[in-house]
């Protein structure tokens, strides 16, 4: 019975991953292929009765919008402000809030070759709330005004202006706008009110359910809080915050500030799909850095270095993020995204290949020591204490391990995932190609030779492989799974399918050498 309980760790090994595939298939991939296009734009603007909420306390404002309100004013929809630099095109609008995002730069256009507009829900970035709510209806019947119409960010950064003449309070925002795509907003009322300033919905681009939606929270000792669009149910208060952002796949909008800690609401917004929404709370003076664009490691790095926790990989961020930063090493000495990830993988098979080569050897000794194994589980049919004891007598005797052939496969499960998630969030795989028909590794294979070449070689490699399968259903499911994995790989993207396929390419060359090592040693043994 030993040797039938070392199968079932093996094929257990064999199936988690299976069984992950499986449960991400039906709770995270969409139904519906990835759409990177501009959502329609929804310029509404929304009010909400704000109550004061003391800090700690769980009784927070009821963010959500009630009913859209119609501006009485037509200026109310007009662009006060355009904002251009070489990397990006900013919209304000007479609200005093960022209502377009253009991202100038062609690897992020849309599927009709057109400049990506990250915004297109309120609440949109920048946008205040009053807690009073008589301040809060004029706030948004009355128009701001810029000091200037149209500003240009070179190399060094552009500041505009703008204020709101409310009865009896003055609103002063001040924006400088960062070469680096950041930027930094002071609100200056002129006297103390308490208010709320949101870093806008997240990006509606890449809508795909691939990774967590929902807020993202840094705290002052650099955890992390990820508050899910379902899990927010009521409105929740976190104090002394580094960083809040809002993203989806791809992009970003968020606010940080490191020297003074905020305090963040989280609540959602039932009009619109239980989406969460989020609002720095302040009375008086505040001052944020703030920042719209692609979750890109150099892009967020060069901002601050922990910006880049924006970019979360799951359970398995503790591998993934250096694991990214290796391949990223790779990337800049090689300078193909595709040449990297092979590069990488070779890498991860040398460094395990002593403990996947001792697996090897193990599995063939087991397959070795089938016949001698049938021979005890018939002699000791009836008691199994005694037929454990010369079983283990058996393989110690030839140096078998029994968990040898499974423990490879567990040590790699967790290095996959981490690489699954890196290959899955790195927008830097964004419009990267690699060979011939592989233009974008972010994206499927347009021509599904990737998934095929995998599922063929991860079908040779159980070919080789020795087995010791006593159940005919164990063996028939290890047989389908070639198969099955073929058909799941078929959506993802070319760049991990890519890693998936050399690595199976590496476990063939590996299994054919030890294949022929040990029949070399067993011919040297029996003369």
């Amino acid at each position: 019975m030993q040797n039938l309980s070392t199968q079932k760790r093996v094929l257990l090994a064999t199936l988690l991953s299976f069984i992950f595939f499986i449960a991400y298939d039906y709770f995270f991939i969409p139904k519906q292929p990835l759409q990177e296009q501009n959502a329609k734009n929804v310029s509404q603007s929304t009010t909400s009765n704000l109550n004061t909420v003391e800090q700690g306390s769980s009784n927070a404002p009821a963010l959500q919008s009630s009913s859209p309100v119609k501006p009485s004013d037509d200026s109310l929809n007009k662009i006060i402000a355009v904002v251009k630099s070489a990397s990006y095109e900013i919209h304000i609008d007479a609200l005093g809030r960022i209502s377009k995002y253009y991202i100038e730069d062609s690897r992020y256009n849309d599927e009709n070759g057109q400049r990506l507009q990250l915004l297109s829900l309120s609440p949109l970035p920048l946008e205040l709330r009053f807690s009073d709510s008589a301040i809060n209806d004029e706030a948004f019947k009355i128009p701001y005004t810029s000091s200037a119409s149209s500003v240009e960010v070179g190399s060094e950064a552009a500041e505009i202006t703008l204020t709101q003449e409310l009865n009896g309070l003055n609103i002063v925002k001040k924006i400088k706008f960062n070469p680096n795509g950041s930027y930094d907003v002071s609100v200056l009322p002129s006297r103390d009110v308490e208010y709320f300033m949101t870093p806008g919905l997240r990006p509606n681009i890449a809508v795909d359910n691939y990774t967590v939606h929902g807020v993202l929270l840094q705290n002052s000792d650099e955890s992390l809080e990820i508050l899910s669009d379902d899990s927010v149910k009521s409105p929740e208060v976190f104090n002394n915050i580094n960083i809040l952002a809002d993203s989806d796949r791809y992009y970003t909008t968020l606010f940080y500030s490191f020297n003074s800690p905020l305090n963040v609401v989280v609540d959602n917004d039932k009009s619109k799909d239980l989406n969460s929404i989020a609002f720095i709370k302040a009375n008086g003076a505040l001052s944020v850095g703030g920042y719209i664009g692609p979750k890109g490691h150099k892009e967020l790095n060069g901002i601050n270095p922990q910006l880049t926790n924006v970019i979360e990989y799951g359970w398995f961020t503790f591998i993934a993020k250096p694991m990214f930063k290796f391949i990223d090493f790779l990337y800049n000495h090689i300078g193909n995204w595709g040449w990297a990830i092979v590069v990488l993988t070779l890498i991860i098979r040398l460094v395990l290949f002593p403990l996947t080569y001792k697996g090897m050897l193990s599995m063939n000794k087991l397959k070795e020591l089938a016949p001698k194994v049938k021979e005890l589980q018939a002699k000791y049919k009836g008691d199994p204490q005694k037929l454990n004891v010369h079983m283990m007598e058996l393989y110690k005797k030839h140096g078998a391990n029994p968990m040898g052939g499974c423990l490879p496969i567990i040590i790699q499960i967790p290095i996959f995932f981490a690489i699954y998630r890196v290959l899955l969030n790195a927008i830097e795989l964004k419009s990267a190609p690699w060979i011939l028909w592989i233009h974008d590794l972010s994206a499927m294979d347009p021509y599904y030779v990737l998934p095929i070449l995998m599922g063929a070689t991860m079908f040779l490699q159980q070919k080789l492989t020795p087995t010791t399968f006593t159940d005919p259903m164990q063996e028939k499911i290890i047989k389908f799974l070639p198969l099955i994995f073929t058909f799941f790989f078929v959506n993802f993207p070319a760049g991990l399918t890519l890693y998936w396929f050399v690595n199976n390419v590496c476990s063939v060359i590996q299994q054919i050498f030890v294949n022929k090592l040990f029949a070399k040693h067993k011919s040297s043994g029996a003369k």
